[in-house]
């Protein structure tokens, strides 16, 4: 489907989100008054020590706001589809919503659909685009607002927006990324008429599986570099972590070094670790059901002594 001509700046608008990455955009379109008919957001889950159930977050700021919310558990169901289509809506714009939306979806508004997906594509298609290029090491990533089509983040750019990566945590990237990702689409939805979309070139895709929790363990036979990518690219959820004395320990946040030793040894008194190559130095860490401290705090009522292997 391709975009129309002489569209008109307010519009219904169906939005497609569920994490706190799509609040913002959420919250731009509202500010810029647009007609939001409907919010779609995956069901509550159980959370917390009583596991009650918790709605997610775009579904509680849809309510704060006094919006529509729907939940279904799928999109496939042909009464969901008919629910969704009789909302007559001239777009939907979808931020990290977590369902698939069957092709009679991605049909159904006026101007199709469009996605604020957190990465510049072609590169980091898919479920975790955030922490993917952490791990690899991306100089840059950014945001691309993109016509969405059956594939897997496959369809026609609309607009991207670069930022340096630097040394940020997924937490931060997530966070400056999202509010980057709804001021572009604001601007986006004022002149689609007068942009066509761009097909994303075939060189330079890649792909961001979904995060397994195994991968937060932090594997010291990594360069240091490796490992604090890692750290950054798991901060603040799940964790990097690594295990002692049949604890758990995450690192949140910490220091490149050139100390060399058996890899996953700890160095001195500072809790410097060792790595396939050089060192790191936690500046932050997090006992298993505390607060998060600096290593010497932990060390001041946890002993993880010089020469103790870190699993």
């Amino acid at each position: 489907m391709c975009l129309a001509k002489g569209l008109e700046k307010i519009m219904r608008i169906i939005f497609m989100g569920t994490p706190d990455f799509a609040v913002p955009t959420l919250d731009a379109l509202a500010a810029a008054r647009h007609d939001i008919c409907a919010v779609y957001s995956q069901p509550p889950r159980r959370a917390g020590r009583g596991k009650s159930l918790s709605p997610t977050p775009v579904h509680k700021r849809a309510e704060e706001l006094g919006l529509p919310v729907r939940n279904p558990v799928s999109l496939k169901l042909s009464e969901e589809q008919t629910a969704f289509a009789e909302l007559d809506a001239d777009i939907a714009v979808v931020a990290a919503y977590g369902l698939i939306l069957p092709q009679v979806i991605l049909d159904a508004p006026k101007l199709g659909c469009v996605n604020v997906h957190a990465s510049l594509l072609p590169r980091w298609r898919g479920a975790a685009p955030i922490q993917r290029a952490i791990l690899a090491g991306d100089t840059e990533t950014g945001v691309t607002i993109m016509q969405m089509e059956a594939g897997l983040d496959t369809g026609p750019m609309l607009a991207k927006v670069h930022i340096d990566v630097d040394a940020k945590t997924a937490g931060e990237l997530t966070d400056e990324l999202a509010h980057l990702g709804a001021d572009l689409l604001v601007t986006v939805l004022g002149y689609l008429s007068a942009h066509p979309p761009v097909t994303q070139p075939e060189d330079g895709v890649t792909y961001a599986a979904k995060i397994d929790k195994a991968e937060s363990r932090i594997n010291f036979q990594q360069t240091a570099e490796a490992v604090e990518r890692q750290i950054r690219a798991f901060t603040p959820a799940p964790g990097a972590f690594f295990e002692f004395a049949g604890e758990r320990f995450r690192i949140l946040s910490a220091q490149i070094r050139t100390e060399t030793g058996t890899v996953g040894t700890v160095l001195d008194d500072q809790l410097t670790l060792a790595c396939g190559t050089g060192a790191i130095r936690p500046t932050l860490i997090q006992r298993a059901g505390k607060s998060a401290m600096t290593p010497a705090e932990l060390l001041r009522g946890f002993a993880i002594p010089q020469g103790s292997i870190l699993s």
